[in-house]
């Protein structure tokens, strides 16, 4: 038998045994659940702006979390394209008192992951924080040693002092077998034990969803398939209801029409979870987030449209992910796949003014067009993108919402819960 086959097998194997474990494991602690209550008789108030300040670059996979001292940190990879050699993980400060975002500064990188695991790194990407029930943050993030993303593994750094700093990276050891095709793109969440649950999913043969259980040192514990049958569910979405209930939405992979995303339920803390299903939530193949607030309801945001990129929406659920109904469009660009130079320039000019209110007019306005334009021109047309969105809730009510703008931008919307109220009003008949 050549090596090739005897690798093979044993990697059909070890992928075999994570299916004896789909669906159910034994459960240690219910889930943590925390509800953000958000302050009372409050003005609609929404902001926008842009989170990234590099021009000429490629930015992508934005995420975030709140600091002790209440200010927002972000994460983002950057770099000429992705998976390029050049791509860091970055790191940018808001600070709501004074609307502005600080500028940005690199974390790591290729050359810094690489000696600090001892093992050549090829590229990283999809950065997500989490803060420990020791107080302490950490920062997964996607590397890949060897092939594409289907050939990843997670590595993870953390924080003592909120970000200033950073310790030395270490691989989670999270498959049987070569510890490969693991990446990460969701919020964590905690359970009632401080242990933590980080969402990830699978790429390599077959596309898949799981849970890993982490320490307080980050090592897993356990993990768990999310549901048998699970295939093409990628970038899961835990949206904890309760100490008991969870949903769990999907990004989905799979060749099943019409395009949904796909969900998942437990109603014993994850010990059990129901088979995935299409939820009633368009889905292109691409990533969408979520929170669960104080009164039950849940909002998503994602893609509302079963092809393309192009559109933005937030959606809100009464009766727990069972069914959705469109809020706003944060972006919709639709209609502007093809135009001529002129108008597209045009509309790119308006939607970056309309973006930050700091760029509206002379030379940095013309920058930040130019920068943004190599890829909404790039084939010829006028396509738009605006993807994999990572929304929170701050303590104070207010909600954190970033994105991935043209691919050059990552595009920062803070709103607070009366302006979500005024566009329920507002959708009544």
């Amino acid at each position: 038998m050549s090596a090739n086959r005897i690798l093979l097998g044993l990697i059909l194997f070890a992928f075999a045994a994570g299916l004896l474990k789909a669906g159910s494991v034994p459960s240690a602690s219910t889930f943590q659940f925390v509800p953000v209550v958000a302050a009372g008789a409050q003005e609609p108030r929404f902001e926008t702006h842009f989170a990234s300040s590099r021009l000429h670059t490629q930015v992508h996979a934005a995420s975030s979390i709140e600091l002790k001292d209440h200010r927002l940190r972000a994460f983002w990879f950057s770099g000429s394209r992705e998976g390029a050699a050049d791509v860091t993980i970055k790191t940018a400060l808001f600070d709501s008192k004074n609307g502005a975002w600080s500028g940005e500064h690199a974390i790591t990188s290729r050359a810094i992951t690489q000696e600090g695991l001892h093992r050549y790194i090829g590229k990283l990407g999809n950065p997500v924080p989490a803060r420990a029930a020791d107080g302490r943050l950490w920062l997964f993030y996607v590397t890949v040693s060897l092939g594409g993303w289907a050939g990843s593994s997670i590595t993870a750094i953390s924080s003592a002092d909120e970000g200033a700093s950073w310790s030395e990276p270490h691989r989670l050891i999270s498959s049987p077998f070569m510890n490969i095709s693991t990446l990460v793109k969701s919020a964590p969440f905690l359970y009632a034990d401080g242990t933590m649950g980080l969402p990830v999913y699978h790429e390599f043969f077959s596309k898949f969803a799981e849970i890993l259980r982490l320490d307080q040192s980050a090592a897993v514990i356990d993990k768990q398939r999310l549901a048998a049958g699970g295939q093409g569910t990628l970038q899961p979405v835990m949206l904890v209801q309760d100490a008991q209930r969870a949903l769990v939405l999907t990004r989905y992979s799979g060749n099943d029409k019409p395009h949904r995303a796909k969900m998942m339920v437990t109603e014993d803390a994850g010990a059990h979870w129901t088979p995935a299903t299409q939820a009633p939530l368009d889905n292109p193949d691409a990533a969408l987030t979520g929170v669960v607030l104080a009164d039950g309801r849940m909002l998503a945001v994602l893609n509302d449209q079963e092809g393309g990129r192009d559109n933005l929406a937030l959606m809100l659920s009464r009766d727990g992910g069972l069914s959705w109904r469109k809020l706003h469009d944060f972006e919709d660009q639709t209609t502007m796949f093809k135009r001529d130079k002129t108008a597209c320039l045009s509309r790119l000019t308006e939607l970056v003014q309309r973006s930050d209110a700091r760029i509206v007019s002379g030379e940095r306005l013309a920058e930040y067009v130019a920068s943004a334009e190599v890829k909404v021109r790039a084939h010829d047309g006028c396509s738009y993108e605006f993807s994999y969105p990572y929304l929170m809730q701050a303590s104070d009510g207010d909600f954190d919402l970033l994105y991935t703008w043209n691919r050059a931008f990552i595009k920062h919307l803070r709103f607070n819960q009366a302006w979500v109220d005024q566009h329920l009003r507002e959708d009544l008949p």
